[in-house]
């Protein structure tokens, strides 16, 4: 029996004949067990866990039915914290048996959600397609671009200080501003090896775990919002300094998971989360004084300002603020959030602003940029 034969059984047997919006969770459940109805036993557990939030033991029907449509809306979960009930059954991390793949999802769900219920819902409803196609294209894209003008330059470590290197139209330069799709083209290139290398293993590591759970189009929004308040923000800041490399979208994504471990620390599962931590601070931290060695006391003779590293701080800001807003809204609409409102009205005041600078702010404060390539 299909999903659409369960609904209509439901409405046949007429569970709710008083029109009251609740159905006894005693009454569905002899339903089930009456017809040998093949409903997931994870939706069963959430099926009591809703009916024990509930003081007259009923659930709600179109919770019910949202259940059964594996759709889920967020009276689900205040349902499940205002009654202070956990689910019954052990967590998937006790579940032996499991393949490959699906190991790999638990280990996701419980890497990235704090909260069991989210996590047991995830585990269950995950489907492998679509696939977390975003970062592993980017990470493809940036990796192809480096060899390709490694293999061009014959340079594979600080390649900025090619003669050729910034002639690059996707590098982001002060003289070049006016061509917009710099400030976010910019994030394909990269100083060298070392800085490649560290910017594709977080966004394996950190952003397709993050884009699984919470889908391409959120972790797009946030890597991007990352990568274009970088150039923005070295526009304003560092105005003579050109830009390259990701790091804007990856310290977005990885501020906003680190904080998100932060706020939730008692709830998150993954294992040894403090030792990880401090590692994944002392790692960001080298990269960015490292961007600030090169920027400041560049090891060879330039023929120019070296690339910046306010990208870096800024990516950090965003994965903060609209990071932690995206990935605290697990299974909710943001546009139903509050806060994912305030975030966006000031990430578009900076926009503005930073637009009005870029046109306005150069030739009135006089400032002296070096010479586009």
């Amino acid at each position: 029996m299909d999903r659409s034969s369960l609904l209509q059984l439901i409405q046949e047997q007429q569970l709710d004949p008083e029109n009251t919006g609740f159905i006894g969770a005693d009454t569905f459940a002899g339903l089930v067990h009456s017809h040998e109805l093949p409903l997931d036993p994870a939706k069963l557990d959430m099926l009591v866990a809703l009916a024990q939030s509930n003081e007259r033991g009923q659930v709600c029907y179109q919770e019910l039915v949202d259940l059964i449509s594996s759709k889920r809306s967020s009276s689900f979960k205040r349902a499940i914290a205002n009654g202070q009930r956990a689910l019954p059954r052990d967590g998937p991390l006790d579940e032996p048996g499991l393949g490959v793949y699906k190991r790999f999802v638990r280990y996701v769900a419980y890497e990235i959600l704090p909260c069991e219920v989210d996590r047991r819902w995830y585990f269950y409803r995950h489907r492998s397609c679509p696939p977390p196609v975003f970062m592993a294209s980017v990470t493809l894209a940036q990796i192809i671009v480096f060899l390709c003008y490694g293999a061009h330059f014959n340079k594979w470590v600080l390649q900025t200080y090619h003669p050729e290197y910034m002639k690059s139209p996707l590098v982001y330069h002060p003289g070049h501003r006016a061509r917009a799709w710099r400030f976010l083209t910019y994030m394909f290139m990269h100083v060298g090896l070392e800085q490649l290398g560290f910017n594709a293993l977080l966004q394996l590591m950190i952003g397709v775990p993050l884009e699984m759970v919470h889908g391409l189009l959120r972790i797009s929004l946030l890597y991007l919002a990352g990568v274009l308040a970088g150039s923005l923000t070295v526009s304003i800041t560092d105005m003579r300094a050109p830009v390259v490399g990701g790091s804007g979208g990856v310290y977005a994504l990885c501020s906003a998971h680190l904080a998100n471990v932060v706020m939730n620390w008692a709830g998150m599962r993954c294992p040894y989360k403090l030792l990880r931590m401090v590692l994944a601070l002392v790692c960001m931290s080298s990269e960015v004084g490292r961007a600030v060695w090169l920027r400041f006391s560049p090891p060879l003779p330039a023929s120019g300002p070296q690339p910046s590293f306010m990208a870096h701080l800024a990516g950090a800001v965003v994965g903060v603020s609209m990071g932690l807003t995206i990935l605290r809204s697990y299974e909710e609409r943001l546009q139903d959030q509050c806060g994912w409102w305030v975030v966006l009205l000031a990430y578009g005041t900076f926009l503005l602003f930073a637009i009005f600078w870029n046109i306005f702010a150069y030739d009135l404060l006089g400032a002296h940029i070096p010479p586009p390539p």
